[in-house]
């Protein structure tokens, strides 16, 4: 009895945050499909109310973080701004309440986020933490962001449940997904493009997703063109970077899902 006491005191330590290497997210396996697993970190808020849905914030990582290590993902991106005591919520310019982020930070074995795993892993969260489903969001860095456009392009079904994106300077997608577009507008996803003066190929990319989308819908995308090459992203994660007066958490949670 004594035993079984002490090991779920330790339990309860981890995951508070007193023991866990990376706190102040958690690790945890996402389900990608029936026979699958991958590793991720997670962001809770620290004071949940039952009953709430929360807004979730899905992560992509770029090239040099994939593989089986997952302190690696707090080197860039939302990750890293949770570890240096950041705390990533917003005040909604619509509505004028305060909004706590669910964050999820997938891990991929290679690149990134294949697109084809990313229902199996939102119907996983979805299942097991209180996300509110008109307000899914997706963010990610270079290969991260290759994540985010192949997964607004990939199938109807998903792109229907994605509510705004942030894309920072990402490879190409395969031509197939550029030729989807007409999902993105239909969908109403708003993105928010970031790419740097000195970064040519980057930055071309960037404007045909931005065409891609015109070409259907004017009016849901938006670029930053920064002084610098491919790097910089961590200054936009920041809570405390504002264009126009929004941070990139403020400007995401004026939108919702169609459904």
């Amino acid at each position: 009895m004594l035993l079984m006491s002490l090991l779920l005191l330790g339990s309860m330590y981890v995951h508070n945050g007193t023991d866990n290497p990376y706190a102040p997210m958690q690790p945890i396996q996402v389900r990608i499909n029936e026979w699958q697993e991958r590793q991720a970190l997670i962001y809770t808020p620290e004071k949940p109310v039952p009953g709430k849905k929360y807004p979730l914030l899905i992560c992509f990582h770029g090239k040099s973080i994939a593989g089986t290590d997952l302190s690696r993902i707090f080197r860039q991106g939302v990750a890293r701004q949770l570890r240096e005591g950041k705390k990533i919520a917003a005040v909604n310019p619509k509505d004028k309440h305060l909004y706590e982020f669910i964050v999820l930070t997938p891990l991929s074995l290679s690149w990134s986020w294949p697109p084809q795993d990313m229902e199996g892993m939102l119907d996983d969260i979805m299942r097991r933490y209180p996300v509110d489903p008109a307000r899914i969001y997706l963010t990610g860095y270079s290969a991260g962001g290759w994540a985010v456009e192949s997964a607004k392009t990939h199938s109807a079904r998903l792109t229907k449940r994605i509510a705004a994106c942030v894309t920072m300077s990402p490879p190409i997608t395969d031509n197939p997904y550029l030729k989807r577009y007409k999902l993105v507008a239909d969908a109403g996803i708003h993105t928010w493009y970031f790419a740097g003066e000195q970064e040519a190929y980057f930055l071309h990319n960037v404007h045909t997703f931005i065409d891609s989308t015109d070409h259907y819908r004017k009016g849901l995308t938006r670029i930053t063109e920064f002084k610098g090459g491919h790097c910089c992203w961590q200054s936009f994660y920041n809570p405390d970077y504002r264009e126009n007066g929004m941070s990139i958490y403020e400007w995401m949670l004026q939108y919702t899902t169609k459904n």
